[in-house]
C-alpha cells in the first residue's frame, strides 16, 4: 500500500485566498500598525498601501507566469532553483524556513498581549501572556493537524468577521459624512504624498503583504491549480492593496485630515477602536477587540499550513529528515512537520518568557522582523528567477511578463528591502546591536544555505542533483528529472 500523501484537488480559488488574505491578519495591521503609518507620513499614508499593492501585483505578474511552468511542491525555492541553481535554490530554502517560521512564531507573543490586553479592556482581569500563547501553540497545533478544507473553512469565518468590522467603521463613517469638515480626497494630492516621512510609510505597507505569496504552496491541494494559484494569487494582492488603503482613508475622515496625525499620535493602540465607537457603538468597539484576538489566530493558522508544506516539500526532497514528510492517513496533513514546528514554536516562545522578554516589544517585534525581511528577499530573488527562467527555455510567453514584469519587480521590491532595513527601527524598538544582528540573520542564513549545498552536493549528490524536481506528468508523485537550462550552476 502506497504512503498516503496531501489530499488532491481540494481548495478552490477563495480557499487558497482566504489562507494568503488570513496570513497578513488584515485587522490587526490595520489597528496596530496603521496609525504608525499616519503618524509617520501624514495623511499620504493610504497612498503608500496602494504603491506596495501595485508593486506586489507586477511581481504577480511574472510569478504567476512561471507557476504554469513549474510543478514542483517547493514554491519559491523551486522558482529560484530554476532560474539561479541548485546552490542558490537551497539557500533560498533554508530562507522560506525562517521566514515564515519568523513571521508565525513571533505572533504568539501578539496573541498573548492582544488577548490580555482585550481582557483588561473588556473585563479588568489582567491575563497573563505565556499561558495564552501556549495554549495558542496547541489550538493552531490542532488545526493544523486536521485536513486542509477544515482549515480553509476556518480561516473563511474568522477573515470575514475581522474584515466585516473593519467594513462597519469604514461605514459608519460615511454614513455620518465624517468629521465636521466633511469627507475628502486630501490623502491622494501630491502635496500629501510626497512627503519625507513616506519612505517609512512604505516600509509599513510593504509589511503588511507579508504571506500572500504563499498561494503556491498550495498547488498540490488545488483544484485546477494553473488556473486556481494566479486567481487566488491576484485576489490577494488586489483585495489588500485597495482595503487596506481605503480603510486607513476612511480612518482619516473619522478624525479629520487637520486631526488625525495628532490623535493617532496620542493613542496609536487606541485610534481605531476611538472611531468606531464614535460613528457605530462602543459595542463595535468591545466586538474589535474580540476579533483582534480570532485576526491574529487566523494569521497563525494560515502561516502554520504554510510552514508545514515548505517542510514536507523539503522532506521528501532529503534536505530535511524523511520522517518530517509522513501525512496523516486520514486527514492527509502534514502532521509530523506540523508538530516540529510547533515545538519549535514553543521553545521559542519560553526561551523568550524565561528571559523575561516582552510579548509585543521583543518576542513578537525581534522574531518578526528578520522573518518579513527574509520573504520579501525571497520575493526578491524568485522576481530575478522568472527572468533568467524565461531567457533560458523555449517558450510563448510575452516579453510583459517574462521581462518587463519580473525586472520591474525586482527593482521595486529591492527599493522596498532597503526601506525596511533603513527603517528597521520601526519594526524593533530595538538598539543599533540588535537591529543589525536581526538584519543579519537573513544574508547569514543564505549563505548557511550555500555551505549545505555543497555538502549535500560532495556527499549526497543524489539529494542535491534531484533538488526541486518536478514531478511526473502521469502521477504527479514521483519526481522527474526538473527543467535545468544551466547545469553548470548546478
Amino acid at each position: 500500500m502506497s504512503a498516503p500523501t496531501l489530499r488532491k484537488g481540494t481548495l478552490g480559488t477563495a480557499d487558497i485566498a482566504f489562507f494568503v488574505i488570513s496570513a497578513a491578519a488584515p485587522l490587526t495591521v490595520m489597528a496596530g500598525v496603521a496609525p504608525v503609518a499616519l503618524m509617520l507620513g501624514g495623511i499620504g499614508a493610504p497612498v503608500g498601501y496602494l504603491v506596495a499593492g501595485i508593486t506586489l501585483a507586477v511581481f504577480a505578474v511574472g510569478f504567476t507566469t512561471m507557476s504554469r511552468h513549474v510543478r514542483s511542491d517547493g514554491a519559491f525555492y523551486a522558482y529560484i532553483t530554476r532560474g539561479f541553481g541548485t546552490p542558490v535554490g537551497i539557500a533560498a530554502a533554508l530562507i522560506a524556513m525562517l521566514g515564515y517560521n519568523g513571521m508565525e512564531i513571533g505572533v504568539y507573543g501578539l496573541l498573548g498581549s492582544a488577548t490580555a490586553d482585550t481582557s483588561h479592556a473588556l473585563w479588568g482581569i489582567d491575563v497573563p501572556w505565556l499561558p495564552v500563547s501556549l495554549a495558542g501553540l496547541l489550538l493552531i497545533w490542532y488545526g493544523g493537524f486536521r485536513s486542509i478544507d477544515f482549515g480553509a473553512k476556518v480561516l473563511g469565518v474568522l477573515l470575514v468577521a475581522e474584515t466585516g468590522i473593519l467594513v462597519l467603521l469604514a461605514g459608519g463613517v460615511l454614513l455620518e459624512g465624517g468629521a465636521s469638515e466633511g469627507l475628502s480626497s486630501g490623502s491622494f494630492s501630491p502635496g500629501n504624498v510626497l512627503v519625507p516621512g513616506m519612505a517609512a510609510v512604505l516600509a509599513c505597507a510593504f509589511a503588511a503583504f507579508t504571506g500572500f505569496e504563499s498561494t503556491v504552496i498550495y498547488r498540490r491541494e488545488a483544484r485546477n491549480p494553473e488556473r486556481t494559484v494566479p486567481r487566488a494569487t491576484y485576489i490577494a494582492v488586489a483585495f489588500l492593496g485597495l482595503f487596506y488603503a481605503f480603510v486607513v482613508w476612511a480612518v482619516i475622515q473619522a478624525f479629520g485630515e487637520e486631526k488625525v496625525v495628532q490623535a493617532a499620535a496620542d493613542d496609536p493602540g487606541g485610534l481605531f477602536f476611538s472611531a468606531i465607537a464614535t460613528y457605530v457603538g462602543a459595542w463595535a468597539a468591545d466586538l474589535m477587540h474580540v476579533l483582534i484576538v480570532t485576526s491574529v489566530l487566523a494569521s497563525l493558522l494560515a502561516f502554520h499550513n504554510a510552514i508545514n508544506r515548505y517542510g514536507l516539500a523539503l522532506a521528501e526532497e532529503g534536505v530535511l529528515p524523511r520522517f518530517l514528510g509522513r501525512v496523516h492517513p486520514r486527514h492527509r496533513s502534514p502532521y509530523v512537520a506540523g508538530a516540529a514546528q510547533t515545538v519549535l514554536g514553543a521553545v521559542v516562545v519560553l526561551g523568550f518568557a524565561a528571559a523575561g522578554a516582552d510579548p509585543y516589544a521583543q518576542l513578537l517585534l525581534w522574531v518578526n522582523t528578520p522573518g518579513m525581511i527574509g520573504l520579501m528577499v525571497l520575493q526578491l530573488l524568485a522576481a530575478l528567477a522568472v527572468f533568467l527562467f524565461f531567457r533560458r527555455v523555449p517558450h510563448q510567453e510575452g516579453a510583459l511578463r517574462t521581462v518587463v514584469a519580473p525586472l520591474t519587480a525586482a527593482v521595486l521590491l529591492a527599493g522596498a528591502i532597503g526601506l525596511v532595513s533603513y527603517n528597521v527601527e520601526l519594526f524593533t524598538g530595538a538598539s543599533t546591536g540588535v537591529n543589525v544582528l536581526l538584519v543579519s540573520l537573513v544574508p547569514g542564513v543564505f549563505l548557511l544555505g550555500l555551505l549545505l549545498a555543497r555538502r549535500l552536493g560532495r556527499n549526497r549528490p543524489e539529494v542535491y542533483a534531484s533538488f526541486a524536481a518536478e514531478p511526473r506528468a502521469d502521477t504527479g508523485d514521483e519526481p522527474e528529472a526538473a527543467e535545468d537550462p544551466a547545469p553548470a550552476t548546478r
